[in-house]
Protein backbone atom coordinates (compact mmCIF):
# COMPACT_ATOMS: atom_id res chain seq x y z
CA UNK A 1 0.00 0.00 0.00
CA UNK A 2 1.53 3.13 -1.24
CA UNK A 3 2.14 6.18 1.68
CA UNK A 4 -1.15 8.14 1.66
CA UNK A 5 -0.94 11.89 1.40
CA UNK A 6 -3.90 12.35 3.23
CA UNK A 7 -3.91 11.04 6.58
CA UNK A 8 -7.71 11.63 8.04
CA UNK A 9 -10.53 12.94 6.32
CA UNK A 10 -13.84 14.17 7.48
CA UNK A 11 -17.51 13.39 5.18
CA UNK A 12 -20.71 15.27 6.11
CA UNK A 13 -23.92 15.24 3.83
CA UNK A 14 -25.56 18.39 3.11
CA UNK A 15 -29.02 20.08 1.56
CA UNK A 16 -31.91 17.86 1.17
CA UNK A 17 -31.26 13.96 1.49
CA UNK A 18 -31.51 11.71 -1.78
CA UNK A 19 -31.05 8.02 -2.60
CA UNK A 20 -27.18 7.11 -2.94
CA UNK A 21 -25.63 9.20 0.17
CA UNK A 22 -25.55 6.31 2.14
CA UNK A 23 -23.65 4.15 -1.16
CA UNK A 24 -21.05 7.18 -1.80
CA UNK A 25 -20.45 7.31 2.05
CA UNK A 26 -19.66 3.54 2.01
CA UNK A 27 -17.59 3.96 -1.13
CA UNK A 28 -15.22 6.91 0.00
CA UNK A 29 -14.72 5.10 3.65
CA UNK A 30 -13.96 1.61 2.29
CA UNK A 31 -11.42 2.54 -0.69
CA UNK A 32 -9.67 5.45 1.93
CA UNK A 33 -9.32 2.51 4.63
CA UNK A 34 -9.25 -0.49 2.85
CA UNK A 35 -6.87 1.32 -0.35
CA UNK A 36 -5.01 3.95 1.49
CA UNK A 37 -5.05 3.39 5.03
CA UNK A 38 -6.58 7.07 5.26
CA UNK A 39 -9.01 7.64 8.80
CA UNK A 40 -12.37 8.39 8.54
CA UNK A 41 -14.45 10.98 10.47
CA UNK A 42 -18.44 11.42 9.67
CA UNK A 43 -19.60 15.15 10.47
CA UNK A 44 -23.26 14.71 11.52
CA UNK A 45 -26.06 16.72 10.51
CA UNK A 46 -24.08 18.57 7.53
CA UNK A 47 -22.18 21.73 8.33
CA UNK A 48 -23.89 22.60 11.65
CA UNK A 49 -22.27 19.54 12.85
CA UNK A 50 -19.25 20.83 11.81
CA UNK A 51 -19.64 23.87 13.69
CA UNK A 52 -20.57 22.12 16.74
CA UNK A 53 -18.47 19.60 16.95
CA UNK A 54 -20.40 16.76 16.46
CA UNK A 55 -18.69 13.50 15.07
CA UNK A 56 -18.74 9.99 14.77
CA UNK A 57 -15.88 7.68 13.68
CA UNK A 58 -16.38 5.73 10.42
CA UNK A 59 -14.57 1.98 9.55
CA UNK A 60 -15.72 -0.89 7.85
CA UNK A 61 -18.42 -1.91 10.31
CA UNK A 62 -20.08 1.64 10.71
CA UNK A 63 -20.63 1.50 6.63
CA UNK A 64 -21.59 -1.91 6.84
CA UNK A 65 -24.86 -2.65 5.18
CA UNK A 66 -25.81 0.69 3.89
CA UNK A 67 -25.29 -0.04 0.38
CA UNK A 68 -29.10 -0.33 -0.27
CA UNK A 69 -30.23 2.07 2.60
CA UNK A 70 -31.71 5.41 1.34
CA UNK A 71 -31.31 8.83 3.37
CA UNK A 72 -28.20 9.22 5.06
CA UNK A 73 -27.08 7.88 8.27
CA UNK A 74 -25.25 10.58 9.01
CA UNK A 75 -28.26 13.05 8.79
CA UNK A 76 -28.64 16.21 7.08
CA UNK A 77 -29.22 20.06 7.21
CA UNK A 78 -29.64 23.15 4.58
CA UNK A 79 -27.44 25.17 7.27
CA UNK A 80 -24.56 27.02 5.75
CA UNK A 81 -21.56 27.69 7.35
CA UNK A 82 -21.70 31.90 6.54
CA UNK A 83 -25.60 32.01 7.72
CA UNK A 84 -26.30 30.00 10.47
CA UNK A 85 -28.66 30.40 13.23
CA UNK A 86 -26.66 30.54 17.06
CA UNK A 87 -28.30 31.61 19.70
CA UNK A 88 -31.14 33.30 18.30
CA UNK A 89 -28.78 35.54 15.85
CA UNK A 90 -27.70 34.48 12.81
CA UNK A 91 -23.72 34.53 12.25
CA UNK A 92 -20.73 34.01 10.45
CA UNK A 93 -19.30 30.12 11.78
CA UNK A 94 -17.03 29.53 8.74
CA UNK A 95 -13.95 30.02 10.86
CA UNK A 96 -15.37 27.96 13.09
CA UNK A 97 -16.11 25.78 11.09
CA UNK A 98 -12.47 25.95 9.86
CA UNK A 99 -10.69 25.70 12.89
CA UNK A 100 -12.75 22.79 14.26
CA UNK A 101 -11.64 20.62 11.30
CA UNK A 102 -7.72 21.45 11.78
CA UNK A 103 -8.21 20.90 15.28
CA UNK A 104 -9.69 17.36 14.87
CA UNK A 105 -6.54 16.70 12.22
CA UNK A 106 -8.97 16.38 9.43
CA UNK A 107 -6.22 17.06 6.03
CA UNK A 108 -9.93 17.49 4.03
CA UNK A 109 -13.62 17.72 4.15
CA UNK A 110 -15.38 15.61 1.64
CA UNK A 111 -18.48 17.13 0.99
CA UNK A 112 -21.79 15.41 -0.33
CA UNK A 113 -24.63 17.45 -1.92
CA UNK A 114 -26.10 19.42 -4.47
CA UNK A 115 -25.41 23.08 -6.11
CA UNK A 116 -25.83 24.69 -2.64
CA UNK A 117 -23.44 22.36 -0.48
CA UNK A 118 -20.41 23.13 -3.70
CA UNK A 119 -21.13 26.65 -3.23
CA UNK A 120 -21.19 25.84 0.88
CA UNK A 121 -17.78 24.02 0.32
CA UNK A 122 -16.20 26.10 -2.04
CA UNK A 123 -16.62 29.05 0.65
CA UNK A 124 -14.63 26.65 3.32
CA UNK A 125 -12.21 26.85 0.34
CA UNK A 126 -11.76 29.64 0.26
CA UNK A 127 -11.54 30.10 4.18
CA UNK A 128 -8.14 27.82 4.15
CA UNK A 129 -9.90 24.59 4.54
CA UNK A 130 -8.96 21.96 2.28
CA UNK A 131 -11.87 20.41 0.55
CA UNK A 132 -13.52 17.89 -2.19
CA UNK A 133 -16.88 17.25 -3.09
CA UNK A 134 -19.21 14.75 -4.67
CA UNK A 135 -22.32 15.51 -7.42
CA UNK A 136 -25.39 14.86 -5.19
CA UNK A 137 -29.52 15.93 -6.03
CA UNK A 138 -32.34 14.19 -7.91
CA UNK A 139 -32.76 17.63 -10.18
CA UNK A 140 -29.23 16.71 -11.98
CA UNK A 141 -28.63 20.74 -11.99
CA UNK A 142 -25.15 20.55 -10.85
CA UNK A 143 -22.58 22.17 -13.52
CA UNK A 144 -19.73 20.12 -15.01
CA UNK A 145 -21.17 16.82 -14.49
CA UNK A 146 -23.18 14.87 -17.16
CA UNK A 147 -25.43 13.23 -14.33
CA UNK A 148 -25.63 13.16 -10.27
CA UNK A 149 -26.16 10.68 -7.92
CA UNK A 150 -30.14 10.27 -7.13
CA UNK A 151 -31.39 11.77 -10.19
CA UNK A 152 -31.81 7.64 -11.63
CA UNK A 153 -33.90 6.56 -8.47
CA UNK A 154 -36.24 9.72 -8.55
CA UNK A 155 -36.75 9.25 -12.73
CA UNK A 156 -37.65 5.74 -11.63
CA UNK A 157 -40.16 6.83 -8.82
CA UNK A 158 -41.66 9.31 -10.94
CA UNK A 159 -41.92 7.58 -13.84
CA UNK A 160 -43.57 4.43 -12.32
CA UNK A 161 -45.93 7.18 -10.61
CA UNK A 162 -47.02 8.41 -13.87
CA UNK A 163 -47.64 4.95 -15.60
CA UNK A 164 -49.65 4.04 -12.76
CA UNK A 165 -51.89 7.32 -12.98
CA UNK A 166 -52.44 6.14 -16.69
CA UNK A 167 -54.98 3.83 -15.58
CA UNK A 168 -57.08 6.03 -13.23
CA UNK A 169 -56.96 8.60 -15.85
CA UNK A 170 -58.51 6.93 -18.43
CA UNK A 171 -61.10 4.96 -16.03
CA UNK A 172 -62.53 8.55 -15.31
CA UNK A 173 -62.05 10.41 -18.35
CA UNK A 174 -59.81 13.05 -16.69
CA UNK A 175 -57.17 15.53 -16.66
CA UNK A 176 -54.34 14.59 -13.99
CA UNK A 177 -51.90 17.24 -13.27
CA UNK A 178 -49.15 15.47 -11.30
CA UNK A 179 -46.52 17.67 -9.68
CA UNK A 180 -42.60 16.78 -9.88
CA UNK A 181 -39.69 18.35 -8.13
CA UNK A 182 -37.38 20.72 -9.60
CA UNK A 183 -37.41 24.73 -8.68
CA UNK A 184 -34.88 25.81 -11.70
CA UNK A 185 -33.86 23.08 -13.26
CA UNK A 186 -36.32 20.97 -15.51
CA UNK A 187 -34.33 17.17 -16.07
CA UNK A 188 -36.48 15.41 -13.83
CA UNK A 189 -40.15 16.29 -15.07
CA UNK A 190 -38.57 16.21 -18.77
CA UNK A 191 -37.15 13.14 -18.23
CA UNK A 192 -39.88 10.96 -16.33
CA UNK A 193 -42.52 12.88 -18.44
CA UNK A 194 -41.11 11.18 -21.56
CA UNK A 195 -40.66 8.07 -20.15
CA UNK A 196 -44.18 8.06 -18.72
CA UNK A 197 -45.68 9.11 -22.04
CA UNK A 198 -47.18 12.19 -19.87
CA UNK A 199 -49.14 14.47 -23.06
CA UNK A 200 -47.79 17.73 -21.41
CA UNK A 201 -44.45 18.68 -19.65
CA UNK A 202 -44.01 21.82 -17.87
CA UNK A 203 -40.47 22.67 -17.05
CA UNK A 204 -39.11 26.01 -15.68
CA UNK A 205 -37.18 26.68 -18.42
CA UNK A 206 -39.93 27.30 -21.27
CA UNK A 207 -42.77 29.54 -19.64
CA UNK A 208 -46.28 28.39 -20.41
CA UNK A 209 -49.39 29.35 -21.83
CA UNK A 210 -52.35 27.98 -19.85
CA UNK A 211 -54.23 28.39 -22.92
CA UNK A 212 -52.09 26.59 -25.21
CA UNK A 213 -52.05 23.84 -23.24
CA UNK A 214 -56.04 24.30 -22.64
CA UNK A 215 -56.30 23.98 -26.43
CA UNK A 216 -53.68 21.37 -26.80
CA UNK A 217 -55.50 18.44 -24.41
CA UNK A 218 -59.42 19.58 -26.27
CA UNK A 219 -57.18 18.63 -29.36
CA UNK A 220 -56.59 14.83 -27.72
CA UNK A 221 -60.39 15.01 -26.70
CA UNK A 222 -61.72 15.72 -30.32
CA UNK A 223 -59.32 12.45 -31.09
CA UNK A 224 -61.35 10.24 -29.26
CA UNK A 225 -58.62 10.24 -26.66
CA UNK A 226 -60.54 9.77 -22.77
CA UNK A 227 -57.63 11.44 -20.69
CA UNK A 228 -54.18 13.48 -20.24
CA UNK A 229 -51.52 13.46 -17.96
CA UNK A 230 -49.81 16.78 -17.22
CA UNK A 231 -46.55 16.37 -15.47
CA UNK A 232 -45.37 19.67 -14.60
CA UNK A 233 -42.40 20.46 -12.70
CA UNK A 234 -42.87 22.60 -9.57
CA UNK A 235 -40.86 25.39 -10.18
CA UNK A 236 -42.59 25.80 -14.25
CA UNK A 237 -43.94 29.43 -14.47
CA UNK A 238 -46.40 30.76 -16.98
CA UNK A 239 -45.30 33.49 -19.60
CA UNK A 240 -47.13 36.15 -17.32
CA UNK A 241 -45.09 34.28 -14.60
CA UNK A 242 -42.08 34.71 -16.12
CA UNK A 243 -42.43 38.29 -17.19
CA UNK A 244 -43.10 39.25 -13.32
CA UNK A 245 -40.14 37.24 -12.20
CA UNK A 246 -38.14 38.84 -14.54
CA UNK A 247 -39.21 42.50 -13.90
CA UNK A 248 -38.45 41.69 -9.95
CA UNK A 249 -35.11 40.20 -10.69
CA UNK A 250 -34.85 43.85 -12.63
CA UNK A 251 -36.03 45.65 -9.93
CA UNK A 252 -33.57 43.76 -7.85
CA UNK A 253 -30.35 44.17 -9.77
CA UNK A 254 -31.67 48.21 -9.96
CA UNK A 255 -31.97 48.13 -5.95
CA UNK A 256 -28.18 46.30 -5.98
CA UNK A 257 -26.84 49.09 -8.36
CA UNK A 258 -28.13 51.79 -6.15
CA UNK A 259 -26.87 50.43 -2.54
CA UNK A 260 -23.76 50.44 -4.05
CA UNK A 261 -23.69 53.72 -5.37
CA UNK A 262 -25.02 54.85 -1.75
CA UNK A 263 -21.98 52.87 -0.41
CA UNK A 264 -19.58 54.82 -2.83
CA UNK A 265 -20.79 57.91 -1.90
CA UNK A 266 -20.33 57.30 1.90
CA UNK A 267 -16.93 56.15 1.12
CA UNK A 268 -15.57 59.49 -0.44
CA UNK A 269 -17.53 60.74 1.85
CA UNK A 270 -15.70 58.98 5.02
CA UNK A 271 -12.24 59.51 2.77
CA UNK A 272 -13.24 63.36 2.55
CA UNK A 273 -13.57 63.27 6.42
CA UNK A 274 -10.72 61.57 7.15
CA UNK A 275 -8.56 64.48 4.61
CA UNK A 276 -10.04 67.16 6.65
CA UNK A 277 -9.13 65.91 10.01
CA UNK A 278 -5.69 64.88 8.49
CA UNK A 279 -5.52 68.77 7.54
CA UNK A 280 -7.01 69.91 10.91
CA UNK A 281 -4.11 68.30 12.57
CA UNK A 282 -1.71 69.42 10.60
CA UNK A 283 -2.77 72.77 11.15
CA UNK A 284 -3.60 73.16 14.64
CA UNK A 285 -7.45 73.53 14.04
CA UNK A 286 -9.82 72.30 16.36
CA UNK A 287 -12.15 69.93 13.89
CA UNK A 288 -14.66 67.48 15.28
CA UNK A 289 -16.24 65.21 12.48
CA UNK A 290 -19.83 64.71 13.68
CA UNK A 291 -21.76 61.78 12.13
CA UNK A 292 -25.40 60.86 11.83
CA UNK A 293 -26.16 56.95 13.28
CA UNK A 294 -29.44 55.50 13.64
CA UNK A 295 -30.24 54.50 17.16
CA UNK A 296 -32.97 50.91 17.89
CA UNK A 297 -34.32 51.87 21.22
CA UNK A 298 -35.20 49.07 23.28
CA UNK A 299 -34.30 45.76 23.37
CA UNK A 300 -33.33 44.35 19.29
CA UNK A 301 -35.98 41.68 17.96
CA UNK A 302 -34.54 38.03 18.34
CA UNK A 303 -33.44 36.73 14.97
CA UNK A 304 -36.11 33.89 13.56
CA UNK A 305 -34.71 30.78 11.98
CA UNK A 306 -35.77 30.96 8.06
CA UNK A 307 -38.00 28.36 6.94
CA UNK A 308 -39.38 27.68 3.17
CA UNK A 309 -42.79 28.71 3.32
CA UNK A 310 -45.70 26.14 2.79
CA UNK A 311 -47.56 27.11 -0.35
CA UNK A 312 -50.15 25.67 -2.73
CA UNK A 313 -48.78 22.96 -5.28
CA UNK A 314 -48.14 24.55 -8.22
CA UNK A 315 -50.29 21.37 -9.83
CA UNK A 316 -53.27 22.76 -8.01
CA UNK A 317 -53.12 26.63 -9.30
CA UNK A 318 -53.07 24.95 -13.06
CA UNK A 319 -55.20 22.02 -12.72
CA UNK A 320 -58.02 24.78 -12.02
CA UNK A 321 -57.33 26.63 -14.86
CA UNK A 322 -56.86 23.77 -17.00
CA UNK A 323 -60.66 22.55 -15.62
CA UNK A 324 -62.15 26.39 -16.47
CA UNK A 325 -60.74 26.28 -19.63
CA UNK A 326 -61.45 22.54 -21.20
CA UNK A 327 -64.32 22.20 -19.12
CA UNK A 328 -62.91 18.66 -18.00
CA UNK A 329 -62.66 17.11 -14.72
CA UNK A 330 -59.21 17.64 -13.09
CA UNK A 331 -57.37 16.35 -10.47
CA UNK A 332 -53.96 16.65 -8.96
CA UNK A 333 -51.39 14.53 -7.80
CA UNK A 334 -47.81 15.82 -6.10
CA UNK A 335 -45.38 13.30 -5.68
CA UNK A 336 -43.10 15.51 -3.36
CA UNK A 337 -40.04 14.15 -1.04
CA UNK A 338 -41.85 10.20 -2.06
CA UNK A 339 -39.21 11.02 -5.36
CA UNK A 340 -35.97 11.38 -2.63
CA UNK A 341 -36.99 8.93 -0.63
CA UNK A 342 -36.46 4.93 -0.40
CA UNK A 343 -33.51 2.77 -1.85
CA UNK A 344 -31.29 3.59 -4.42
CA UNK A 345 -31.58 2.06 -7.81
CA UNK A 346 -28.78 -0.22 -8.87
CA UNK A 347 -27.74 2.72 -11.44
CA UNK A 348 -27.35 4.47 -8.59
CA UNK A 349 -25.75 2.55 -6.51
CA UNK A 350 -22.87 1.82 -9.34
CA UNK A 351 -22.57 5.12 -9.77
CA UNK A 352 -22.50 6.48 -6.05
CA UNK A 353 -19.52 3.66 -5.74
CA UNK A 354 -17.71 5.14 -8.31
CA UNK A 355 -17.79 8.69 -7.08
CA UNK A 356 -16.66 7.47 -3.93
CA UNK A 357 -13.44 5.70 -4.75
CA UNK A 358 -12.47 7.72 -6.95
CA UNK A 359 -12.49 10.34 -4.64
CA UNK A 360 -10.56 7.96 -2.24
CA UNK A 361 -8.06 7.76 -4.78
CA UNK A 362 -7.41 11.12 -5.01
CA UNK A 363 -7.60 11.97 -1.52
CA UNK A 364 -4.34 9.31 -1.53
CA UNK A 365 -2.99 11.48 -4.11
CA UNK A 366 -3.50 14.86 -1.67
CA UNK A 367 -5.22 16.73 -4.16
CA UNK A 368 -7.92 18.93 -3.10
CA UNK A 369 -10.34 21.76 -4.18
CA UNK A 370 -12.10 19.78 -6.39
CA UNK A 371 -15.46 17.99 -7.62
CA UNK A 372 -15.61 14.73 -8.88
CA UNK A 373 -17.55 14.61 -11.82
CA UNK A 374 -19.44 12.44 -14.40
CA UNK A 375 -17.67 12.78 -18.22
CA UNK A 376 -18.97 10.29 -20.31
CA UNK A 377 -17.60 6.93 -18.86
CA UNK A 378 -14.89 8.24 -17.06
CA UNK A 379 -15.18 10.05 -13.16
CA UNK A 380 -12.60 13.25 -13.41
CA UNK A 381 -12.19 15.64 -11.07
CA UNK A 382 -13.49 19.53 -12.14
CA UNK A 383 -12.11 22.34 -10.16
CA UNK A 384 -14.63 23.27 -7.57
CA UNK A 385 -14.28 27.35 -7.93
CA UNK A 386 -15.93 26.11 -11.42
CA UNK A 387 -18.75 24.56 -10.78
CA UNK A 388 -19.79 26.25 -7.21
CA UNK A 389 -22.69 29.16 -7.91
CA UNK A 390 -23.86 27.57 -11.49
CA UNK A 391 -26.69 25.60 -13.01
CA UNK A 392 -27.15 23.26 -14.97
CA UNK A 393 -30.27 24.20 -17.25
CA UNK A 394 -32.77 22.16 -19.70
CA UNK A 395 -31.67 24.30 -23.44
CA UNK A 396 -34.16 24.88 -24.98
CA UNK A 397 -33.73 22.78 -27.94
CA UNK A 398 -32.10 19.75 -25.84
CA UNK A 399 -32.41 16.62 -27.63
CA UNK A 400 -34.84 15.18 -25.05
CA UNK A 401 -36.88 18.25 -25.29
CA UNK A 402 -37.11 17.85 -29.00
CA UNK A 403 -37.90 13.93 -28.86
CA UNK A 404 -40.80 14.86 -26.68
CA UNK A 405 -42.25 17.24 -29.38
CA UNK A 406 -41.40 14.86 -31.99
CA UNK A 407 -43.66 12.17 -30.37
CA UNK A 408 -46.51 14.88 -30.09
CA UNK A 409 -45.68 16.40 -26.60
CA UNK A 410 -47.00 19.70 -25.54
CA UNK A 411 -44.20 21.56 -23.90
CA UNK A 412 -46.57 24.67 -23.41
CA UNK A 413 -45.16 26.93 -25.66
Amino acid sequence: MARSKTRCVGILTSGGDCPGLNAAIRGVVKAAIGCHGIKCVGVLDGFRGLVENRTMPLDDRAVSGILTMGGTFLGTSRDKPHKMPMGGKVRDMTEVAVENAKRMQIDCLVCLGGAGTQKNANRLREAGLNVLTLPKTIDNDIWNTDITFGYDTALDIASEAIDRLHTTATSHQRIIVVEIMGHKAGWLTLGSGIAGGADVILIPEIPYDEERVAEHLLERSRHGKRFSIVAVAEGALSVAEAKALAEAEEGKKAKKKEKEREKEKERRKQEDTEARARKAAETDEDYSPTETVMIKRGPGAPVEATYHTVQEPKASRLARALQRLTGTEARVTTLGHVQRGGSPSASDRLLCTRLGTAAADLLAEGRYGFMMAVKGDDIVPVPLDEVAGKLKLVPADHASVRAARSVGTCMGD
